[in-house]
């Protein structure tokens, strides 16, 4: 029953043995050559407007002097992405990658790396501040060390667990809830689809919030290494 269950997530659709399953994964680019247009459409405003609220709440967490573009334009890169992944994941026979760990470990892992690398060799000594809390009594010290350095090496698969698991959790309760339809009474059929209704629109919100989550904790994350 749980084989068959997640088996609906598992990249399966082939086409002449090619599997297509993560070419969703590449459906936003179809959104990019409208940002050429002379005159923009309302859809580009709305992004426009977004992209400029994201700015403002990075340059908020990693500080005026330390931000650049550069910085920036990653973190805003990254929720994009997951944005639209999740969002196309709504859509009927549209493969979900963000519900993967193959996917979500992809884009937090190297990014730790790079993190830890650049603190470790340009900010040691921050870095080591780290591992003990103020105010820590020295008793608890080679303690708090350790727990420090456990919650930081886990950081990666902590985030790829999060959106994975946010993102399939509300597709398997459809998924289920959807089964059921077929053996249910007329009324029950339309309390079921105001349900699937209500459901949808609550991972439409979902799908906003993970993506904003990711991208914060990721520049959380990046302020702790200078």
């Amino acid at each position: 029953m749980m084989t068959n269950l997640f088996s609906v997530f598992d990249p399966s659709t082939t086409i002449l043995g090619w599997s297509i399953n993560w070419v969703s994964t590449l459906l936003v680019f179809i959104w990019i050559p409208s940002i050429y247009w002379i005159s923009p459409t309302s859809t580009n405003m709305i992004w426009q407007s977004i992209i400029e609220k994201l700015h403002s709440e990075f340059k908020t967490l990693i500080g005026s002097r330390k931000l650049n573009l550069g910085n920036s334009l990653i973190f805003i890169s990254m929720f994009s992405l997951i944005l639209f992944n999740n969002v196309l994941g709504l859509f009927p026979y549209i493969f979900t990658s963000t519900s993967h760990m193959v996917m979500t470990l992809s884009l937090s892992l190297p990014l730790w790396i790079a993190f830890m690398i650049y603190g470790w060799m340009n900010h040691n000594k921050h870095m080591f501040s780290h591992l003990i809390p103020q105010g820590t009594p020295g008793v608890l010290m080679p303690f708090m060390v350790y727990i420090e350095l456990i919650s930081n090496v886990i950081r990666p698969g902590t985030l790829a667990i999060r959106l994975s698991a946010n993102m399939i959790a509300g597709h398997l309760l459809l998924t289920l809830l959807g089964n059921t339809g077929s053996s249910l009474s007329l009324i029950m059929l339309n309390i079921l689809i105001i349900t699937q209704i209500l459901l949808l629109t609550l991972e439409t919100a979902v799908a906003f919030i993970q993506s904003y989550v990711f991208a914060i904790l990721v520049t959380l994350y990046s302020t702790e290494t200078n």
